[in-house]
């Protein structure tokens, strides 16, 4: 620890973060490596159980392995403490550990949690992580009580309904989209009550942890003349905007292919879970494998677009989205109008370079996931299935057309790193690998150049 300890001093924010996650998914792993973790006969390859540490860090759902009949109940509880590690944040978790042990919180953990939260100043930020950490284990609680009471009067087995309502509580909650059933939500399907609670769940983890304290502050209405931030309107409007866009291409898309026949309360359903489970949750309640290659292909996007920022998923962020759109909605070629305006505010314009510069580098690592995954399965999988999946890893979302258990050694380490990279946001990697740190000491003259 004190090696540790001696890196992270020397290093910068940015890097302390990933050695943060890195060190998650190192305890993780050794976590699913214990006694009594798998069931009596159960082997599990290294690589396996390393994907799964690093699925359930990073709250993304993908797994080569089959959950419900590899891990025993002691298993399924330490993944059920590893996606909240993982949803929550590694920063969150050890501030909740330093404030129970007393420990003196300094300007280096200050400055840690200010990063792992997308804040911009360190004032308030232990506050701000407690409360964070209040708020998800409350909506974790209430969703566990309802899932399990309505489980038990289906099966009248408390201990099953007790696990199945904790585990799919903190799933949703967390946006994991690991599941203990073998077949995610699918045996559900026809259970409008439970998706529609899933639905509440994955909306609550993923819209932001922003919006959710502002949202609490309003309905208590203890400040006066409260008035929401920009960032908790864009983000809301923009989150909202996408699941029913989602929704809607669904079942445009399905309506005379997989969902053709079904009552229309059911297309209603299966069309609204699959949307809200693209944000990052990654459950599902129907095999989006037999979805058309356009539903899939639209899917893939919304998964790259992932949820919102100071969430518990991954992707680009909603925001970034929005400010992109609103860019090229704003786009005028005159240097004196470059603005974007909205909900009566001005953007920032190094917010407007973040967005650019996320979606670049998302862009370029996706790709070039995609490239090294097609030459690795060398034709084992089609370019559609691969590409759903890298879309997946990325917005840390756990969707999958069923090739996970089935691909290269080389491929699963792709998709490690595509979730950890989406786990701990792209401005932070972005930094750690190239940005400068230092301002700039001179300036040279400018010169305009031919674009478009």
């Amino acid at each position: 620890m004190s090696i540790f300890n001696q890196l992270l001093k020397k290093s910068s924010p940015q890097q302390g973060i990933v050695m943060y996650y890195l060190f998650a998914i190192v305890v993780a792993f050794l976590l699913l490596n214990l006694p009594f973790v798998h069931k009596p006969g159960v082997d599990v390859d290294p690589i396996d159980s390393l994907f799964v540490a690093v699925s359930g860090v990073s709250v993304t759902g993908l797994s080569p392995i089959d959950i419900a009949s590899t891990y025993s109940t002691f298993g399924q509880i330490i993944i059920i403490i590893i996606l909240n590690i993982g949803g929550i944040g590694v920063m969150a978790i050890g501030t909740l550990l330093w404030v129970v042990l007393g420990k003196h919180i300094g300007i280096r953990e200050r400055q840690l949690i200010m990063l792992d939260n997308n804040k911009d100043n360190m004032s308030g930020t232990v506050k701000l992580i407690i409360e964070i950490v209040r708020t998800i284990l409350i909506i974790e609680l209430v969703g566990a009580l309802l899932l399990t009471f309505y489980f038990y009067r289906d099966s009248h087995d408390l201990n099953y309904a007790l696990m199945q309502g904790v585990f799919v509580s903190v799933s949703a909650t967390t946006n994991g989209g690991l599941d203990i059933t073998g077949k995610s939500l699918m045996p559900y399907a026809n259970d409008y009550f439970v998706q529609t609670i899933v639905m509440f769940l994955i909306v609550l983890g993923s819209i932001g942890f922003p919006v959710l304290l502002e949202t609490k502050a309003y309905i208590k209405n203890r400040i006066p003349n409260f008035r929401f931030s920009l960032f908790a309107k864009i983000t809301t409007v923009t989150y909202f905007a996408l699941f029913i866009f989602g929704f809607l291409i669904i079942l445009l898309l399905e309506h005379n292919h997989l969902f053709k026949g079904m009552s229309w309360h059911k297309e209603l359903f299966y069309a609204m879970f699959q949307s809200s489970t693209t944000r990052s949750a990654g459950l599902q309640t129907i095999d989006v494998s037999q979805f058309g290659q356009a539903t899939n292909l639209i899917m893939g996007l919304l998964m790259f677009i992932g949820s919102s920022p100071s969430s518990v998923g991954g992707g680009i962020r909603t925001t970034t989205f929005a400010i992109l759109l609103l860019f090229l909605l704003n786009f005028n070629n005159n240097n004196e109008r470059t603005a974007i305006k909205v909900f009566n505010r001005e953007i920032h314009g190094l917010d407007i370079q973040r967005s650019f510069a996320v979606f670049t580098m998302a862009s370029v690592l996706t790709f070039i996931g995609v490239i090294i995954m097609l030459v690795v399965e060398n034709g084992k999988m089609s370019f559609l299935q691969i590409f759903f999946e890298v879309m997946s890893a990325f917005g840390t979302c756990g969707l999958s057309l069923g090739i996970t258990s089935n691909l290269d050694d080389v491929s699963k380490v792709v998709i490690m790193i595509l979730m950890f990279i989406g786990r701990v946001g792209l401005i932070t990697f972005i930094i750690m690998i190239g940005g400068r740190r230092e301002p700039d000491k001179y300036q040279y003259p400018k010169e305009r150049i031919q674009i478009g």
